[in-house]
């Protein structure tokens, strides 16, 4: 399969206090990946390395097969991009958009803008400062679609968003790569999203890819194994990924829990949310 996104031994950082990398990853097209972590955990700083929004230390980026260095006007005609924070004047509205886009993108499809905005009863002559946050989301994502990329790259893009705006919205990046041709790499906090949509979850922490696997293998594979304070000794090290202690039990994050399970069967393997595995590998404890 082909990579849309290719990543090397890609280092960023800033003075003393954070550092991204090394990060070696590769995204294939046709998927969409979703990229978790805590606040402060490099996935902005990875996207708009990516983006080539700043300037890495080391490492090479590849899209398309392509350097960013060098190709960067046509890579950008075939990239939409949602980032956290809004990029428009709050004196345009969604028609003036219309107008500036045009000239912007060679791509550019008025018909399926506006077919978006109806679609998303959004108003043509709103100003976008009078528009809520959730309308400035949904106005965003329909401008990153509108000139037909191959690769679309959001930042918390239904971050304000009610449950069934949030629910349309995942329709249409579903709808956008069931080609097969197309590619999305989403950043959110909202984790359930991805356990709808996802192909393939990186999860970051410290600036470090701790985990890049497919959602089915995160979800079929892990679980989170209880047992009681006393039994915790029993547990082999080499099947304790993280752990946290509760008053009355230990909860511990294992892979190949099918397995496990047998081997401890006087204990309890519960499935894993995308969430649970998070927290525990953040907020855990390891075996040293």
């Amino acid at each position: 399969m082909q990579n849309i996104i290719e990543i090397k031994n890609l280092e960023k950082k800033y003075d003393d206090k954070f550092k991204l990398g090394e990060i070696n990853l590769s995204i294939p097209k046709g998927v969409i990946v979703g990229l978790i972590g805590e606040n402060g955990a490099g996935k902005t700083t990875l996207i708009k390395s990516i983006l080539n929004i700043i300037k890495v230390d080391s490492g090479e980026i590849k899209i398309f097969g392509k350097d960013y260095k060098r190709d960067e006007k046509e890579i950008k005609e075939d990239i939409g991009v949602v980032l956290d924070n809004m990029f428009f004047p709050e004196l345009l509205n969604a028609k003036d958009i219309n107008h500036c886009m045009k000239d912007i993108y060679k791509n550019w499809d008025s018909e399926l803008y506006f077919s978006y905005l109806k679609e998303f009863d959004l108003e043509e002559s709103k100003p976008i400062k009078s528009m809520s946050k959730g309308m400035r989301k949904k106005l965003e994502i329909v401008t990153a679609i509108s000139h037909k990329p191959k690769l679309l790259i959001l930042d918390e893009p239904t971050s304000g968003l009610d449950p069934v705006v949030r629910s349309e919205v995942l329709d249409i990046f579903l709808k956008f790569i069931e080609d097969e041709e197309h590619s999305i790499l989403l950043s959110t906090h909202i984790t359930s999203d991805l356990e709808h949509i996802a192909d393939e979850i990186i999860f970051m922490d410290k600036g470090k890819k701790e985990l890049q696997k497919s959602r089915d293998e995160i979800i079929d594979n892990y679980g989170i194994l209880k047992c009681d304070i006393d039994y915790f000794p029993n547990i082999d090290k080499k099947d304790i990924i993280a752990y946290k202690k509760t008053k009355y039990a230990y909860e511990i994050l294992v892979s190949h829990k099918e397995k496990v399970g047998k081997k401890y069967n006087g204990c309890v393997i519960d499935k894993i949310t995308l969430e649970d595995l998070m927290l525990l590998v953040i907020k855990g404890e390891k075996i040293c």
